[in-house]
């Protein structure tokens, strides 16, 4: 941390009502790639997470009523202060979270679009003015601010995951409370800083640490805090879920994933052999969205399999520091035990390890980039979120049948098609059960787009024209006597 242009980045407490709120209590923060101990983070008890919703709260009564005009001047003052600072911002997310730096910079002009998208979007929260049911009456529709949000973020995008929930929040009129990610909390009180920089209110934007979980049922317990949003594991978002139906929340969550991945044999196999790169192994196969089931037609199968072996042993694993690395580290020993435990299973149960299959000489948390074929739907690889550099090849014959496979699971985020067929990307593309669907492209999240998925992967969308309607209530208001 000692290369950053601009220390101030570099924060350890809280971030709550416009202030660094110190605690006695800390938790260590390290760094993946080398163990090493990189901060001490302020540790907040549940005494003062609520004193942070406390502010919060009373900061809303007064946001809310700022004009749009305003608030999109300073998310634009925000989205202006991150792009000047993105080397810092870069650096922090990799020395916490372990990934390459040029992957980090593309990470934070992925999230930092949401502001400036969302910025946009404030002054167009529209409402309508509807035919009355008579000539005395009138009918008009107008959308307010829901109310205070708040939100657990995860640590495989330390970013882009906070700032495409706070970005929509704080244009809509809403305060916003973040709990970060305890193994990445770095980046959030760096983009604190930023945000405080930009002239937000106090109270407006907080991000409050700790690795306590009675954090997070506190904010879903709450009844003062209106919007709930979490992205992470399927099991923790249905309790967390169970929890914000007591006071009936609004709640956003993005899920886990298991996205197949289909080759045709008629597809551009070059831009194939791209796309599944990016979309396996972008992150070290931590994404939520990248793909795990690797469905190839026989037709062009052996030509895939032996572009696709070259390519990942040509991946460089290393220290996210390092030019020419391409694959970090995996971002704790919790993570290394289940890809073990995953390539162990299949295995047992035949599959056949074509590169890889270990933890790198380099030792650590760092895993070899894998390839398993001779894989079937009862391999753990198959059925679960591996989450790592791990990818099952899978051949298959027929349209149908590769659809059949693709949706035997019970997540629907992310799913990816190769082809040249028009035919087939219309058929395939409106029976796969997924929220969303990437023809002939490995990586598809954009600020313009609705991301989020279908069946236990999720609900609600983040990003486009749709992802502020969560962020907003209705109201029908009628005149008479006109």
């Amino acid at each position: 941390m000692d290369k950053l242009k601009n220390k101030l980045l570099f924060q350890s407490n809280s971030y709550i009502d416009g202030n660094w709120f110190v605690t006695d209590k800390n938790f260590e923060v390290t760094n993946p790639a080398s163990g090493e101990v990189i901060a001490h983070v302020s540790d907040l008890s549940i005494e003062q997470a609520l004193n942070a919703i406390n502010k919060a709260a009373e900061s809303q009564k007064t946001y809310k009523k700022l004009v749009a005009k305003d608030r999109a001047k300073l998310l634009k003052q925000w989205y202006e202060l991150i792009l000047e600072n993105i080397d810092d911002l870069a650096r922090i997310m990799t020395i916490e979270q372990g990934k390459p730096l040029a992957e980090a910079k593309r990470e934070i002009m992925s999230g930092v679009a949401y502001i400036e998208w969302f910025a946009e979007e404030s002054k167009r929260i529209y409402g309508d003015t509807i035919p009355g049911p008579s000539d005395d009456r009138r009918v008009i529709v107008t959308k307010e601010p829901i109310g205070l949000c708040a939100a657990v973020t995860p640590w495989n995008f330390p970013c882009s995951m906070i700032l495409r929930k706070a970005a929509p929040a704080l244009a809509a009129g809403c305060c916003f409370i973040l709990r970060p990610s305890s193994k990445t909390p770095l980046t959030a009180l760096a983009l604190a800083s930023l945000a405080h920089n930009a002239g937000f209110p106090a109270g407006v934007f907080n991000v409050i640490t700790s690795k306590s979980h009675d954090i997070a049922n506190l904010l879903t317990t709450d009844d003062r805090i209106k919007h709930f949003s979490f992205t992470g594991s399927t099991d923790i978002g249905k309790r967390l879920m169970s929890q914000c139906a007591n006071t009936v929340k609004r709640v956003s969550l993005e899920l886990g994933g298991n996205a197949p991945f289909i080759i045709y044999d008629d597809a551009d196999l070059t831009k194939a052999l791209d796309g599944i790169i990016v979309s396996k192994f972008r992150n070290a196969g931590q994404t939520c969205a990248c793909a795990d089931r690797i469905y190839v037609q026989k037709g062009i199968y052996q030509d895939f399999l032996e572009g696709f072996l070259a390519r990942v042993k040509n991946l460089k694993l290393g220290s996210g520091l390092d030019a020419d690395t391409t694959t970090g580290p995996l971002i704790d020993e919790d993570a290394l035990i289940k890809i073990k435990e995953n390539v162990a299973d299949a295995l047992s149960k035949g599959a056949k390890v074509e590169v890889g299959g270990q933890v790198s000489s380099l030792g650590g948390l760092f895993f070899e980039p894998t390839v398993l074929t001779n894989v079937n739907k009862d391999m753990k690889v198959v059925y679960e979120e591996n989450f790592g550099p791990l990818a099952a090849v899978i051949p298959f014959e027929t349209e149908a049948e590769v659809i059949t496979m693709a949706n035997d699971t019970p997540y629907g985020l992310a799913s990816y098609v190769y082809t040249q067929d028009l035919g087939r990307v219309v058929r395939t593309s409106e029976e796969l059960e997924y929220g969303m669907v990437g023809i002939n492209a490995g990586n598809f999240t954009n600020e313009t787009a609705p991301f989020g998925g279908v069946k236990q992967s999720g609900l609600g969308r983040e990003g486009s024209k749709y992802g502020i309607d969560d962020y907003v209530e209705i109201k029908f208001i009628l005149i008479s006597g006109i």
